[in-house]
């Protein structure tokens, strides 16, 4: 370890189905983050312990300042690199520990992440800025009653039953018809209290990463996602033989100046931080709004990292520009 390089702490893991894609992630950025610059630790996070993992040493984190003890050394944390996809990476949970211990973080804030990854709240926050689609849906939560009837006057069919505050399509079902509905519900309920039921829009899936980097705002170029399934789940995501992510996206350029330039409105608007991925639908010139990743996938097949390298940076300038940005 070279002492007069920042310590960081890439924290991998969390409690949620996504633990595995985050420890993914996590493996790739070690293996490509400038260690030249940096001085990395990787940290597990699980519901049972915190343990910083150093070579074949598990050695636990003190969680009263987040920092560990090594060959005869205090070592503490410059910055906490937040690679944990749902809790309590995702969710503002551990933003909101990193904030009373003062120590920076590469991701939003702990307000923006708890609002967007509701995803019923971040939607209805989306709607309130204007300038896209947002589409109907509806919310129930486990402790409440709901009747199916109401829902389908709502969102009608077919519609996207899934867990409010989940990611990687966990959980997730597309909904053709009404005896279909309540097993969906079931299986949403099995990742979540609250669900978020959604109508279905019909077009290509375009995503769009954004960042802040020495005082400029970047929208990274589009990226087209085409599933061989009959919608982007969670097989179709990590599995490249069942999906086709194709950057630059295939479309009209005004179109993607207009998706490029609303990304980075949402983005200042909701006031993030770090890399954050913005998802739509496109319905010929219509952009209807999806949602928003504010701890991204780094894994190899990630997109954030496809879009990075499309804009000319390699994995380790990415790695590099959000550490530096949150040391800022």
């Amino acid at each position: 370890m070279n002492k007069t390089l920042p310590n960081i702490a890439l924290i991998a893991g969390g409690y949620s189905g996504e633990a595995a894609i985050s420890v993914k992630s996590a493996a790739v950025i070690l293996q490509n983050i400038d260690k030249n610059r940096f001085n990395v630790f990787l940290v597990s996070v699980t519901k049972d312990q915190w343990v910083c993992l150093i070579e074949d040493q598990k050695i636990l984190v003190d969680k009263n300042d987040f920092s560990i003890f090594h060959q005869e050394y205090k070592i503490r944390f410059d910055v906490a690199f937040i690679m944990i996809h749902g809790t309590p990476g995702e969710d503002g949970v551990l933003q909101g520990y990193f904030d009373m211990m003062k120590i920076p973080y590469t991701s939003c804030n702990a307000v923006v992440s708890a609002v967007t990854f509701n995803k019923y709240f971040c939607n209805k926050v989306i709607k309130s800025f204007g300038g896209i689609n947002v589409a109907e849906s509806c919310r129930i939560t486990a402790s409440l009653p709901y009747h199916q009837n109401e829902i389908v006057q709502v969102v009608g069919f077919p519609c996207f039953v899934k867990p409010n505050a989940g990611g990687s399509s966990i959980g997730t079902s597309k909904v053709m018809a009404f005896d279909e509905l309540q097993p969906a519900i079931d299986l949403a309920f099995m990742e979540d209290d609250e669900v978020l039921i959604e109508r279905f829009i019909k077009g290509r899936e375009i995503t769009c990463g954004v960042i802040r980097s020495k005082g400029q705002l970047i929208s990274f170029p589009l990226t087209e996602v085409i599933s061989k399934k009959d919608f982007f789940d969670y097989e179709a995501k990590y599995d490249p033989n069942l999906a086709e992510e194709i950057t630059p996206a295939p479309i009209d350029d005004a179109l993607a100046i207009e998706i490029r330039t609303l990304s980075e409105k949402y983005y200042t608007l909701l006031n993030c931080s770090g890399v954050v991925r913005f998802d739509y639908i496109i319905d010929g010139n219509d952009i209807w709004f999806l949602e928003v990743n504010t701890v991204p996938g780094m894994s190899a097949e990630s997109i954030v990292p496809q879009q990075a390298k499309a804009y000319g940076w390699s994995y380790t300038e990415l790695t590099t520009r959000i550490i530096e940005e949150s040391l800022k």
